[in-house]
């Protein structure tokens, strides 16, 4: 048997209440539990201007604990 404990997913959000609204989403899923998250603004420059902005989102999602797993769980990704 094999049984998923946790995932780290990264995501490219293009601004700061979007971030917001993915973590509140994160936060509020029943399948997992958020163990970690972090966000991160990032900047593309040419010749010193900023040409592009976003923010690097990363979640760290928990499903079952590794020492006494309870739940076996299938994740897809489309």
């Amino acid at each position: 048997m094999r049984y998923l404990i946790s995932t780290v997913e990264t995501y490219r959000v293009n601004n700061e209440s979007d971030v917001e609204a993915l973590i509140a989403e994160a936060k509020g899923a029943h399948e997992y539990e958020l163990a970690k998250y972090t966000r991160e603004y990032k900047e593309k420059k040419s010749k010193g201007e900023v040409i592009d902005a976003w923010y690097k989102v990363t979640l760290t999602k928990k499903f079952t604990d590794e020492k006494e797993p309870d739940r076996s769980v299938e994740v897809s990704y489309e």
